[in-house]
């Protein structure tokens, strides 16, 4: 009987220590969620109101890093998202400073529109008092897709792993439990471009830290002669790569529009002398590297 209250009291204890998520199983009958956002998501949406919104377009905002995932995992898959330019355009629409126009799938839209001309019927044939045909637009004619005067460029410049690790633990008569945990870093570059000069108005660089932790515990003792007891337990959280780049975007576009204020290149609707704590934040952020250059 004291075995076996000894055996429960190890077991209860190596619970205590390594405390995990449900495993995947027990998930099943979990319903789809939308993307949890991170504070950036909501500095955004608290930044000021512009007074008038900007034209841009985002051709692509392509991985730059040349990371793949380390082995076994995969030695083919990327370390980042490839779908970086649909988050970039997300991000531009939360801020509310952008009207965002499609370009990353223009040649679908191009096409879709040749076939709506093809459906509609030719216009009958008119001439002028000169004799000069003269061009009758039909009522329901596409008008002409419209212009961006902002460009926005950039990618994922840098994925950087194990920038940071280490763990602790320790062990007594064979009961024991440990930790460690990684770092690893994401950087965007995000810059504004005026369409008709070609001039770059503002430049911003973003990093953003990726953790992973992992909690081992477990038990390797003699609970009498040749009869051992061996417990083991555990769990990993990995942060996801993907909601870290996610993030990493919404602060450079918050970083953008915070820069493109202070030099006066875009203004706030209302009055300017009310302080706005989101973008007083991301101002001060911006001088330590502007007082560098």
């Amino acid at each position: 009987m004291k075995k076996c209250i000894t055996v429960l009291m190890l077991v209860a204890a190596l619970q205590g220590c390594a405390v995990r998520e449900p495993m995947p199983a027990e998930q099943a009958k979990e319903t789809p969620t939308l993307t949890p956002r991170a504070s950036t998501y909501y500095d955004l949406l608290s930044m000021p109101r512009p007074k008038g919104r900007l034209v841009a377009v985002v051709y692509g905002f392509r991985d730059q890093t040349g990371q793949y995932k380390p082995t076994p995992a995969s030695s083919f898959s990327t370390s980042v998202t490839q779908g970086a330019a649909s988050m970039l355009m997300d991000a531009m629409q939360a801020s509310g400073w952008f009207v965002v126009l499609e370009r990353e799938g223009l040649q679908n839209l191009l096409t879709e529109r040749k076939i709506i001309r093809a459906s509609q019927k030719k216009p009958p044939a008119v001439v002028g008092p000169n004799g000069a045909p003269v061009n009758v637009q039909l009522p329901n004619e596409l008008p002409p897709l419209q212009a961006a005067n902002l460009m926005l460029e950039g990618g994922i410049v840098a994925y950087d792993t194990n920038v940071r690790s280490g763990g602790e633990g320790a062990r007594y008569l064979g009961i024991g439990a440990s930790q460690e945990y990684r770092v690893d870093q994401v950087t965007i570059n995000l810059r504004a471009v005026d369409v008709r000069s070609g001039q770059v108005l503002a430049n911003v660089m973003t990093s953003k830290t990726i953790y992973s932790t992992s909690y081992n515990a477990g038990v390797f003792k003699f609970v009498e002669f040749k009869k051992l007891l061996e417990l083991e337990a555990g769990y990993t959280t990995n942060e996801p790569a993907q909601l870290c780049v996610l993030s990493a975007i919404e602060a450079a576009v918050g970083h953008l529009v915070a820069q493109g204020i202070e030099r006066h290149m875009w203004q706030i609707a209302g009055d300017t002398s009310e302080p706005n704590e989101t973008l007083d934040r991301y101002l001060s952020q911006n001088k330590p590297a502007e007082e560098g250059q």
